[in-house]
């Protein structure tokens, strides 16, 4: 297949292009570089050993995204493309609803003109809200979220299945992440957020190498085995394998028209468990201090992951261990992220 990614410079983006290379897909990028930077593609171009098109612009320049479908053959896409720190989002609702909803819909408009029938959606755990029981089980009837970053997730979710509904023949898989973590076993490409991080990995990985002073972790007090919360942290590389296990499930069952998959491990790690296992990977003592926790974060957070296992063949693999070894890789090698 040709595959265009959207966002396909981005964290989870990158490392998906060069899983669809690997399985043998041609690919093509889009990416605005808002939250990237350029040099991410002669990386992946060298990693790969393949040439990969890009094409620099917003897809919310509906007569660029036209254009672009026009000028070249694509089979299906990948949409990574979009605004996703959760803190940002209750500061600038208006941006996350327009960039993340406004990108989809001229996508969306321009596949239905072209007649590409094939979408995989990057889609959060977010959606599931504050209420949903744990383990996240996908037949969830109401979704909902704790901030404007989720919900344009849920009003994604609830567009394509409407837009699938009216289009025959036009297929979309929904992957809903957990903690996305870890990078290349390379050390060629990782996750780079743009200031502060949001999460929790990137930001012990700046401690580690220098660039905070400490770790700040909210909440000591909750009811798990150490009292800080508990996430289903999972390897970027095997996320990215769960994008192409998703592409090939809708080629070969084309019956299905909208259908949702939670790609996690289905298991909770704390915070002070990651912390303790990247100073293991890292021999770099990580200074933390436990403050008073954050609103809208919960106890715990994993998936169930029985869907995925059965339809698409697929399973998260690496560890924890594994996830911390290859962000140092990373982050020790490139203490300032990608260049540009």
């Amino acid at each position: 297949m040709r595959v265009l990614v959207t966002g396909g410079a981005g964290y989870i983006g990158s490392h998906t292009v060069l899983a669809l290379l690997d399985a043998g897909h041609e690919v093509l990028v889009v990416d605005s570089f808002a939250n990237s930077k350029p040099t991410v593609i002669p990386r992946l171009e060298e990693l790969s050993g393949q040439h990969i098109p890009v094409h620099a612009f917003d897809l919310r320049d509906a007569d660029k995204t036209e254009r672009l479908f026009a000028d070249e053959r694509i089979d299906a896409v990948i949409h990574f493309a979009g605004l996703k720190a959760v803190g940002e989002s209750t500061e600038q609702p208006l941006a996350y609803y327009e960039n993340n909803l406004g990108s989809t819909f001229a996508l969306l408009r321009a596949m239905e003109r072209h007649d590409v029938r094939t979408l995989v959606f990057s889609s959060s755990a977010t959606v599931y809200g504050e209420d949903a029981p744990v383990p996240y089980v996908e037949n969830r009837d109401h979704l909902s979220s704790s901030n404007p970053y989720g919900w344009t997730k849920v009003m994604q979710e609830q567009i394509l299945a409407d837009v699938a509904a009216a289009s025959p023949g036009l297929q979309v898989a929904i992957l809903r992440y957990f903690n996305p973590v870890g990078a290349h076993e390379s050390g060629q490409i990782g996750e780079d957020p743009q200031g502060i991080p949001n999460n929790l990995m990137p930001y012990i990985a700046q401690v580690a190498v220098g660039r905070r002073e400490r770790l700040s972790v909210f909440g000591g007090d909750y009811d798990t085995p150490d009292g800080t919360g508990l996430r289903d942290y999972i390897h970027v590389v095997d996320l990215a394998a769960g994008h192409v296990a998703a592409l090939g499930h809708l080629a070969a069952n084309p019956e299905i028209a909208v259908r949702a998959w939670n790609l996690g491990t289905g298991q909770g790690t704390s915070v002070l468990e990651m912390v303790h296992a990247f100073e293991r990977a890292s021999g770099v003592p990580i200074a933390y201090e436990i403050v008073g926790r954050r609103a809208g974060d919960l106890p715990a957070s994993y998936a169930k992951t029985e869907r995925a296992e059965t339809e698409l063949g697929w399973r998260a693999e690496r560890s924890i261990d594994d996830m911390c070894a290859d962000t140092w890789r990373w982050q020790s090698a490139n203490p300032q992220g990608f260049p540009g």
